[in-house]
């Protein structure tokens, strides 16, 4: 086996040239096949991800319908209760979720120290931005992250209290203790609510916000009398945190025994749902574009090795008849081929790793595409599929020249080659 790899290695180095291009197209083959695995899987790893860090593991809505669009859950707070007071469940989050647009921003921090810039603004200006506007249970540890402040506070505040994502914060000029003015737009006739002046009391992150997005958070009745309605005690949805030994299936079960009326379902049913559908296109794109791509890998790989074997047939029939057997020379050519998929599927490797970092932040400025999500996620299942179908390209495309040199005529080829 080494003297056949040997022999490859010399057919390699006498044509560097040919050697080299032929690295750089198995390279860049390679980095678009590898750059596919991971697109094939990338979305539905990064959407499991993103359900976990908002810290619930369970979703209770009145439907089978999306989040957001179906009827709403009613008597949310007793039912909130009865399903926080379940085996399995540790905290139940309800969440309202409504459309708001931006009246009036004015700051009213305390005077920042001389010499340091003043971020107030109290223009009154009437420039209207549309807000998406959270109501959840601020009893409820929430399920978006601080980055500055503090949360919703338990108890009713005056003004009501606000937490904004950082874009919003930065676009208005607010920072904790500003006073930000909202009107809900919660039917055709919105103008005829009247605002609500919130005090802005932190900063924070939300997992679903897209780059573009506008959130702020507060709480349930704050809902309310943003779309000037009283006491509806509905939410469109509930956040379930199980409890680590019941799990959240164990949360699920008890849920759904309790409330068959109710749709529960599970983070893991969520992503296998949208695997299976809403992601179904990108796995389709990313199989079809990786079939493509090693079929061209494999005649790129073929095209090369037959070259090779036809341009040193007389090399190889005077090896032969020298006592070369069949045996090694057809090992070479195997070898050759493995040599040259494993440089060019080695090179592959980082070169197909920043091709998808800028194919993945391409793809992530698409309108509602939340920021933390990611098209191209690495996995080892991804890297063992790219080796084993580099392989089996590599075995393929060798199949032909190793017959060529395994059916060599000796005598036939050596007097052609006098001839000629």
């Amino acid at each position: 086996m080494f003297r056949a790899a040997h022999f490859a290695w010399l057919s390699l180095v006498r044509q560097p040239t040919r050697a080299l291009l032929g690295i750089a197209g198995i390279a860049a083959i390679g980095a678009l096949l590898f750059d596919m695995l991971l697109l094939s899987r990338g979305l539905v790893l990064s959407f499991g991800d993103l359900l976990g860090q908002s810290g619930f593991d369970v979703r209770t809505l009145a439907s089978d319908a999306p989040p957001f669009t179906g009827p709403p859950l009613t008597g949310a707070r007793a039912l909130a209760k009865e399903i926080g007071a379940l085996p399995g469940i540790e905290a139940v989050l309800p969440l309202r979720v409504r459309d708001t647009e931006m009246v009036d921003a004015a700051a009213r921090p305390p005077r920042p120290p001389a010499g340091t810039a003043d971020d107030r603004i109290g223009d009154g200006s009437s420039e209207r931005t549309r807000i998406h506007f959270i109501g959840a249970d601020p009893r409820v540890r929430s399920m978006w992250t601080l980055i500055d402040g503090q949360d919703l506070p338990a108890d009713d505040a005056s003004p009501p209290a606000l937490v904004l994502n950082q874009r919003l914060a930065s676009r208005l000029g607010l920072r904790v203790g500003s006073r930000l003015t909202l009107r809900g737009r919660c039917t055709d006739s919105f103008d005829a609510v009247p605002p609500l002046t919130f005090a802005v009391v932190g900063i924070a992150e939300f997992p679903f916000d897209s780059a573009t997005a506008a959130t702020a958070a507060g709480t349930l009745d704050d809902v309310d009398r943003l779309c000037g309605e009283t006491h509806t005690d509905t939410a469109e949805m509930f956040m379930v945190r199980s409890t680590a030994h019941a799990g959240a299936a164990g949360a699920a079960a008890a849920i759904r025994a309790a409330h068959p009326d109710l749709y529960v379902v599970t983070n893991e049913e969520l992503v296998e749902r949208f695997g299976r559908v809403e992601f179904s296109y990108f796995r389709q794109i990313s199989t079809v574009l990786a079939v493509v791509t090693l079929f061209f890998g494999f005649l790129l790989i073929a095209v090369l090795l037959t070259v090779s074997v036809n341009q040193r047939l007389a090399e190889i029939a005077a090896l032969r008849a020298v006592g070369l057997g069949r045996t090694r020379v057809v090992a070479g050519v195997f070898w050759e081929s493995m040599m040259l998929v494993g440089a060019g599927g080695i090179l592959a490797l980082p070169l197909g790793a920043a091709l998808s970092l800028w194919l993945d932040a391409i793809l992530r400025r698409l309108p509602g595409v939340p920021a933390r999500l990611h098209f191209f996620v690495f996995e080892p299942r991804a890297l063992v599929l790219y080796l084993g179908l580099l392989t089996v390209a590599a075995l393929a495309a060798a199949l032909y020249p190793m017959r060529i040199v395994a059916r060599l005529p000796i005598a036939a080829t050596l007097r052609r080659e006098v001839v000629s």
